[in-house]
């Protein structure tokens, strides 16, 4: 799998992966070597290769990034429905998790495009007193190059 030519294949398994379960996992090292998994649910891509997300949250991951950017995003597509015909059918249809491995940026301040289509990936709950908790005043994002990718393969029922 290539990370330029494969690009809109890994954009749709994102997609379902947030719809299932409203965020991705983001692994970073710590100063003392350790591995730490933050749950992230701004991700959003762009170009191939390219993405950011909104770093208004996290307490460990912008000091593990400081010192080493080096990160894996992990998407799994959780729905239920999904794995419940691939189970009957014996083979996923498409792919069930992947891996985008790359570097972070510094923080910066969000543009109003990327406030734009966050707002826009979350508007169905914007009614919720949770959305104008957390989510109505986004404006720090980091941007993120991917440089690979690794399929998840899942033994044999695996594309």
């Amino acid at each position: 799998m290539d990370i330029n030519t494969d690009w809109h294949v890994i954009k749709r398994l994102f997609r379902k992966s947030f719809a299932s379960s409203f965020h991705y996992a983001i692994a970073s090292v710590g100063d003392d070597g350790r591995p730490h998994v933050t749950p992230i649910g701004s991700l959003i891509l762009g170009l191939p290769g390219h993405g950011v997300y909104f770093e208004e949250f996290p307490s460990r991951l912008p000091g593990n990034l400081s010192k080493n950017p080096q990160l894996c995003v992990l998407a799994v597509n959780s729905s239920r429905w999904f794995w419940l015909t691939s189970l009957i059918r014996g083979r996923f249809q498409s792919m069930p998790a992947v891996r985008l491995l790359g570097e972070a940026g510094e923080v910066r301040a969000a543009t109003d495009k990327e406030i734009a289509l966050w707002q826009k990936r979350v508007r169905s709950v914007r009614f919720t007193k949770g959305h104008a908790k957390i989510w109505r005043n986004m404006r720090m994002v980091r941007d993120v190059k991917f440089t690979s990718v690794e399929p998840v393969h899942i033994g044999e029922m695996t594309v």
